[in-house]
């Protein structure tokens, strides 16, 4: 075969090539799209009935929560099928009704609700399909509709939610030209384990399954943590020293040998009884990684608490519920034990102190026999109006109960199930169910996949370690890099923890209003959506 003829058939298979390119460039045509106040690209991707994370390729460089009125590309395609089922729904305008309302109603729904007038064929199954909202939900909001619909009636739809100025204050990060820092970072590895040729990599992991869990992964989020602060120009000097066996002579050994001082901070020990110790020996700030119960008997003032205290964990859902409950009934459930007792107790006296309302409409249900029946709960619950359960035990059989008897109640009885304390129990359950009852808890961390700072990690992590970070890995990151970052700024560390909360890939930080012990109160409220996804509420 000639030269010639080879260059023909090169060029051949290349407009080939070229051809079939264009066709399927012709065949998904992108537009831009504005985003509306408010929207994430997860929720702009349900809109457009497309996946997540395609839509975050199609625009790289945006954070998860791109800026209201800004431009995103989507498919041409699918924003069509969009705006053409929209035109679709029956209209759910304001300005429609308003002529049916009297002055008074004007003052008191206008501002509150979405409302809808009733058209002659209207049903509660097409209200269900085009406006996506159940029976029991109208009924909560429009009690006459116990009635049946009636033409011309205007409906409440769904409450508009109200904007609340915020005011948590973002601390400002800020890195100090030439920043040189110096840390020490202390944990288990119990090197000495693997000295013996005897021990095979199963007796390893079976005998050390603590370490790899928490040590070897927080190590490796923490240096992937480094690495990027020395990508911003931060010169940090990373000692890592293994405190071998909890009771062990190691940290002694550490203590007496190493100038400890030397450094800028001192993160670790993992246990509480050896932080303790560090912390007595040192004048520099010692940071405690993990949570433990013992930490409430810290007294030094060095140290900095990374995870908040449980009681923290149950103001936080108080202060939600006094924020959003406007009326109906809030039962808390506790088992036998003296200590969830207390503690139920202890939540409804301080929300009823907190506000009138509550005080009329708060119970208490503890278990008979080991267990609360359903008719316990239909004696107590009403329907059509807001009935919040909050689950004040970790108690696998009581809490099985509670779900159970809750996902089947009336639909005119709606129910929304909460606790401050999601153990393993709920893990055990099934998330269909806990979608059902509205679950929603409090926790200290939250896991937004699409987020810019999320993507960035797990990169940076699979691109060192060639695996995707595990929890402890993730808590070695955001812990590291937020105590570095503020150190980076050449000012003290307790003084940059009073300027401002912060949010690292999972971790929330807000150490403010600390008295004498540097603690995290940092926390998300979370809710189970129907679709089984979570949705961080605040």
């Amino acid at each position: 075969m000639g030269i010639e003829h080879m260059k023909h058939l090169k060029f051949f298979i290349f407009l080939c090539i070229l051809t079939f390119t264009v066709s399927c460039g012709q065949q998904i045509r992108f537009i831009q799209y504005k985003v509306q106040k408010g929207e994430t690209f997860s929720e702009i991707a349900q809109k457009l009935d497309m996946k997540a994370h395609y839509l975050i390729r199609l625009n790289p460089g945006i954070d998860s929560s791109p800026k209201p009125n800004s431009y995103i590309v989507v498919p041409e395609k699918n924003l069509k099928i969009f705006n053409q089922k929209r035109k679709e729904k029956p209209e759910i305008v304001i300005e429609s009704v308003v002529d049916s309302l009297n002055v008074d109603d004007n003052e008191k729904v206008l501002d509150k609700f979405v409302l809808y007038k009733v058209k002659k064929g209207d049903t509660f199954y097409n209200l269900n399909k085009t406006l996506e909202v159940t029976r029991g939900e109208l009924l909560l909001l429009n009690p006459e509709l116990s009635e049946g619909l009636k033409l011309g009636m205007i409906l409440k739809i769904k409450e508009i939610p109200v904007e609340v100025v915020s005011e948590e204050i973002f601390y400002d990060d800020y890195i100090k030209f030439d920043k040189a820092l110096k840390v020490a970072l202390l944990l288990p590895f119990r090197a000495d384990k693997y000295k013996s040729d005897s021990l095979t990599l199963k007796d390893i992991f079976i005998r050390n399954a603590i370490l790899v869990n928490i040590a070897t992964d927080f190590y490796l989020g923490a240096e992937v943590a480094v690495d990027s602060l020395r990508g911003k120009g931060v010169d940090i000097e990373l000692n890592v020293f293994d405190t071998g066996d909890r009771k062990g002579n190691e940290l002694r050994k550490i203590i007496s040998e190493e100038n400890l001082n030397s450094n800028d901070v001192v993160i670790g020990p993992l246990y509480s009884e050896e932080l303790q110790t560090v912390a007595a020996s040192v004048n520099i700030p010692i940071v405690f990684p993990v949570y433990s119960k013992n930490q409430s008997e810290f007294s030094s003032s060095n140290i900095v608490k990374t995870s908040p205290d449980k009681k923290v964990f149950r103001e936080e859902l108080e202060r939600y519920i006094l924020e959003n409950f406007d009326g109906g009934n809030i039962i808390i459930v506790s088992d036998d034990a003296l200590e969830n007792l207390q503690t139920s107790r202890f939540m409804r006296n301080s929300l009823e102190a907190m506000s009138d309302t509550i005080s009329k409409t708060i119970h208490i249900l503890s278990p008979k026999e080991g267990f609360i029946e359903k008719s316990r709960f239909l004696q107590i619950l009403k329907p059509n109006t807001k009935n919040w359960v909050v689950l004040a035990t970790d108690n696998n059989v009581i809490v099985s109960d509670v779900v159970n008897s809750l996902i089947s109640l009336p639909e005119e009885t709606p129910v929304k199930v909460f606790t401050f304390d999601k153990g393993e129990v709920y893990d055990n359950i099934d998330n269909g169910k806990l979608a059902k009852i509205g679950f929603t808890y409090v926790s200290d961390d939250f896991v937004d996949e699409s987020s810019l700072s999320s993507r960035i990690f797990r990169q940076q992590y699979l691109k060192k370690n060639k695996a995707l970070p595990s929890f402890y890995a993730t808590k070695g990151f955001d812990i590291t890099y937020d105590i570095l970052v503020r150190l980076a700024s050449g000012n003290n560390l307790k003084s940059t923890l009073d300027e401002g909360m912060s949010m690292r890939v999972e971790t929330k930080f807000d150490y403010r209003n600390s008295e004498n012990i540097a603690e995290n109160k940092g926390l998300f409220i979370v809710e189970y959506n129907k679709d089984l996804t979570l949705k961080r509420l605040k």
